[in-house]
């Protein structure tokens, strides 16, 4: 019988009551992927490569693209995330599914994996942390202000710690998407490797301001919990990623019983692109 939720495609669920909405894309066993930010449209995450070996699913988070708007910035939790992703996960009703998060969407997918044991047959935790907090977030303020310094030839470079004030000050989508654009280089292990990637990346992104803005009442720090982890799970990183770096995939690592680590040498933030092929043969050798 054909699960007509798999179909290649554009799809909206309900989920109490608010629009979920998400892409099929390719054959092959289910993996479905969760954007970061929070706030990313789902776009610049598309993977063809992997689509030649699994069934991508790629959701539109809540808050972005026709996805439904909640009624204030707070309710943009990661705990709401994880209850539209178990959504979409039992509409496609499928046998022992990859749940893939990059950044934000890693912490999503720890959460649901954490309080659904068993559901999920894998995870790929992509450029994430097991936590946020004042550590974090120094070392990747640290990183945006020693940026320049990396390319002291390249006059963009110096551009780059203004765009950050300027995105995490930004007040609509618009706003929020230009300076995100503008900060884009340093997601990239060497952004002007190849200027074609970068200007394909920037025409790509889109963000939405609000789910970025919320206020979450605690850090994120899920460490003492990932031990009891049932799924296989692999964690991937760029050698060169300001913000979800080798440092917090080796602690995310050690953390997931049997957990097995890739650092991709030639990536930054964005491994799926800056070293497609790379990435998709360690992401399909996982899934096999």
């Amino acid at each position: 019988m054909t699960n007509d939720a798999l179909a290649a495609g554009v799809h909206v669920l309900d989920v109490d009551g608010r629009p979920q909405r998400y892409h099929v894309c390719g054959r092959g066993p289910v993996c479905l992927v969760h954007p970061g930010g929070p706030g990313l449209g789902w776009e610049y995450l598309r993977m063809p490569g992997l689509e030649v070996h699994l069934t991508m699913v790629y959701l539109e988070p809540v808050g972005t693209g026709a996805s439904a708007r909640l009624g204030h910035p707070d309710e943009y939790t990661v705990e709401r995330y994880a209850h539209f992703t178990g959504a979409v996960l039992d509409r496609l009703d499928a046998p022992a599914p990859l749940l893939l998060g990059h950044s934000h969407g890693g912490f999503v997918a720890q959460r649901y994996a954490l309080d659904h044991p068993g559901r999920v047959g894998g995870l790929v935790l992509y450029s994430t942390s097991p936590l946020t907090g004042p550590g974090f977030w120094n070392a990747a303020v640290a990183n945006v202000q020693l940026f320049p310094r990396r390319y002291p030839d390249r006059p963009a470079a110096a551009d780059i710690p203004p765009a950050f004030a300027a995105a995490l000050a930004a007040d609509t989508d618009e706003t929020y998407t230009a300076e995100l654009r503008r900060l884009l280089p340093i997601y990239l292990a060497d952004p002007w490797r190849d200027p074609a990637l970068l200007d394909t990346i920037r025409a790509t992104l889109r963000a939405w301001v609000a789910p970025n803005r919320a206020q979450q009442p605690h850090p994120f720090d899920v460490r003492a919990e990932l031990a009891t982890l049932t799924s296989p799970t692999l964690v991937v990183t760029g050698a060169h990623d300001f913000i979800c770096g080798p440092a917090w995939a080796g602690e995310l690592a050690a953390a997931v019983p049997r957990a097995e680590l890739v650092v991709l040498g030639g990536s930054g933030h964005l491994a799926h692109l800056e070293q497609a092929d790379a990435f998709t043969a360690t992401v399909a050798a996982f899934a096999r």
